[in-house]
């Protein structure tokens, strides 16, 4: 076994056996002062063991809690290490995050040439001036002048040099500054020219550029509204007008009278309509409208709407067929609703009479498909790209008898993206037209495009 350390309580248990075994040899006035020292004595030795219990904690005297520091040191500068690295790292690399490649390195190394040339050259310079002079001076101080003129010659030709790269440079913050001060008068045709990669400039040129063109884009939208707008507007205004005047003349008789009161009352109706698209349309762009999502017996839902339009598809004779499977998903019950009767009247519109219109839903993976198909007089190919836009029609003429606003479509698809969903359209002149609204069976509301 190992010795132990002898330590200040040893010692003391030593010191008290040695007073205790005196004490039985002392007698008379001896034994009162023995006690005393005895006292002292362990008062100096308790006071002894307490500092070195003290040291001892402060040391750390386990083993493990010394390897524990050690290793919190180590991390501690791995981590400083690597945030040096990712520093130099960041400031290396370019405004898109990538790392310099190979044309950008040639460029450093010739750079670097370029300046030791420079320098070279000063020196050499330097040396021809000095030495012209004839100066009779020790070596080491010629070298040192040399040295100090050719840092000199090199320094004047910086500050010529840099004066045009200077007036470059501020004409470019001139050129940014001025196309931003554009931008905010409302002026987006505006493109920054960009020379070369302009360092850490390019992205900004960049994005400077993308946002003028898209701002662009959207003041263009815009317009085309403002004008749509303007346009479906006064045309039943315009009608309403002209018939109205001609209810003024006496001598009509009422079967006239009750025509043109019935044109004025299908205008007020078509103007209201609008109206009431534009605002819904505008509150599903706001992202502010409610949005109740619920349990939907989808399958009740269009059998129910499908009745509701019966006096119009059996006004126009059409056949009308439908294919039903029980289907529940999460959705809004209202929302959902304005699509069923948009594709619903859309397909009894457009269809001839004696035609077919038929409704399918089913059940797909953890989708609800639901697909409207009319035996109508179908789109082109070229009014397919752009039938889901605002106040677009088919129907170039705009006249009354075509209908509809042209904002439909774009409802139904704005409807369908909230609950996360799509639609698609399927048509050809003549052949009809067969319209898919894909729904997840889980709500899950999205952000339009």
């Amino acid at each position: 076994m190992k010795e132990r350390e002898q330590g200040p309580v040893d010692a003391f248990q030593a010191d008290g056996t040695e007073a205790r075994s005196g004490n039985l040899e002392r007698s008379g006035p001896d034994r009162s002062s023995t006690q005393r020292e005895r006292i002292q004595r362990r008062r100096l030795d308790r006071e002894q063991n307490e500092t070195w219990q003290h040291l001892n904690h402060a040391r750390g005297t386990k083993p493990e809690d010394r390897q524990e520091a050690r290793r919190l040191k180590k991390e501690e500068r791995r981590r400083k290490r690597k945030e040096v690295a990712k520093r130099r790292e960041n400031e290396i690399r370019g405004m898109d995050g990538e790392l310099p490649n190979f044309w950008l390195r040639v460029r450093i190394i010739f750079f670097m040439i370029l300046v030791l040339s420079a320098l070279v050259v000063c020196w050499t310079a330097a040396f021809y001036i000095t030495h012209g002079l004839r100066w009779h001076i020790s070596p080491l101080l010629r070298q040192l002048l040399n040295s100090v003129l050719g840092f000199v010659i090199f320094g004047v030709s910086i500050s010529i040099i840099s004066r045009f790269a200077k007036r470059r440079q501020s004409e470019f913050y001139q050129l940014v500054i001025d196309a931003l001060k554009r931008i905010s008068k409302g002026d987006f045709k505006v493109e920054i020219p960009v020379f070369g990669e302009n360092g850490h400039w390019g992205g900004i040129v960049k994005g400077i550029n993308n946002m003028a063109a898209d701002l662009n884009n959207l003041e263009h939208m815009r317009q085309e509204f403002i004008s749509n707008v303007s346009h479906e507007i006064q045309s039943p205004l315009t009608s309403i007008s002209g018939f109205a005047r001609v209810l003024r003349e006496e001598n009509l008789s009422p079967g006239q009278r009750d025509h043109y009161l019935n044109i004025i009352e299908e205008e007020s109706v078509r103007l209201s309509r609008l109206s009431e698209n534009i605002l819904r349309l505008a509150s599903l762009d706001s992202d502010k409208h409610p949005f109740h999502a619920e349990p939907v017996r989808l399958d009740k839902q269009l059998q129910m709407l499908v009745l509701a339009c019966e006096p119009q598809w059996q006004g126009k004779d059409l056949d009308m067929s439908v294919e039903f499977e029980p289907v529940t998903i999460e959705a809004d019950r209202d929302l959902l609703s304005q699509v069923w009767v948009n594709l619903l009247h859309n397909a009894i519109k457009f269809t001839p009479e004696g035609g077919t219109v038929q409704v399918f839903l089913e059940e797909s993976g953890q989708e609800a498909v639901v697909r409207v198909r009319d035996s109508g007089i179908g789109i082109s190919a070229e009014d397919l790209e752009h039938i889901f836009e605002r106040f677009y029609k088919a129907d170039k003429s705009r006249t009354r008898s075509g209908g509809g606003s042209g904002l439909g479509l774009s409802i139904i698809q704005k409807i369908v993206q909230m609950h996360g969903g799509s639609v698609s359209v399927q048509s050809a002149p003549g052949e009809g037209t067969e319209m898919t609204v894909r729904l997840p069976k889980t709500a899950d509301r999205a952000a339009g495009p």
